[in-house]
């Protein structure tokens, strides 16, 4: 194979998995939550981030308690109408948190997949200018 189509094939496999792997990557990366610049670089003491994290842990227990009493709320209503939930989501289930690591894998999975049809595709042409 000619340096040229090396040199080819190399930046098109490059593009198509930067292509595939950017999005994901970005997915990944984010988790939602802004934080303004001064307010990052500026160190907390550590009274105060024990104080931040005891709040966020009561505030978690607030909600998990709320949620609690919500679903035992719709389980009592089904019993007195005698009608019973169908489906996870009407029992009260919660739909899937994180699932970037799966974005992620599935991502590099389809770069592989998209790099190996474009290196047979490559070798079949080249082989094909080699017989004929």
């Amino acid at each position: 194979m000619s340096r040229h189509l090396t040199l080819r094939s190399a930046v098109l496999t490059a593009a198509a998995t930067g292509a595939m792997l950017v999005p994901a990557a970005a997915a990944v990366a984010s988790d939602g939550s802004s934080a303004p610049i001064a307010a990052a670089s500026a160190t907390p003491s550590p009274k105060e981030e024990k104080e931040t994290k005891e709040a966020e842990a009561a505030e978690k227990e607030k909600e998990a308690a709320a949620e609690k009493a919500k679903i035992a709320e719709k389980e009592a209503a089904a019993e007195k109408s005698g009608k019973l939930p169908r489906g996870g989501v009407d029992a009260g289930e919660a739909p899937a948190g994180d699932t970037g690591i799966t974005t992620l894998a599935g991502s590099v999975t389809g770069a592989l997949l998209l790099a190996g049809a474009g290196t047979f595709v490559l070798r079949r042409r080249s082989a094909e200018r080699h017989d004929g």
